[in-house]
Order: structure tokens, then C-alpha cells, then sequence
């Protein structure tokens, strides 16, 4: 995520938010825009969405306490 500017993230994770049924407020476009180009976002009739990408972006890493 360190390639993502402080907005971008910030619009990202309310994607997040939105696809999860959550209230989003006003997505910024040029970050939104970004998003897109980077494959973490599509453009909607509703809007902006996130995508498998940019999700698996915002995942947590998988725990090391299960791997051996």
C-alpha cells in the first residue's frame, strides 16, 4: 500500500466500506481515478467499486502462526 497516496487509501478503504452495505461519504474523483488505473477500483452506475484486487489490497496479511 505504500504506492497509494494518503487519499487514494482513504477512498479505497471506503469502497471497502460501501461494497460491505456501509454509508461512504463523497468518494474524491482524482483519487477514485487513480484507483481505477491501478486496477483497485471500476467505474459503476452507483459510482465507484472496489475490485478482488484492490480488496485483497486491504486484506491483512495471512498469519505466520499457521504456517510451518
Amino acid at each position: 500500500m505504500g504506492d497509494l497516496t494518503e487519499g487514494q487509501l482513504h477512498a479505497l478503504k471506503n469502497l471497502s466500506r460501501k461494497k460491505a452495505g456501509g454509508e461512504v461519504p463523497f468518494v474524491n474523483i482524482s483519487d477514485a481515478q487513480v484507483l481505477v488505473e491501478l486496477g483497485l477500483a471500476v467505474r459503476s452506475r452507483q459510482g465507484w467499486d472496489i475490485t478482488p484486487e484492490g480488496a485483497r489490497l486491504l486484506a491483512p496479511p495471512p498469519s505466520s502462526d499457521n504456517q510451518r
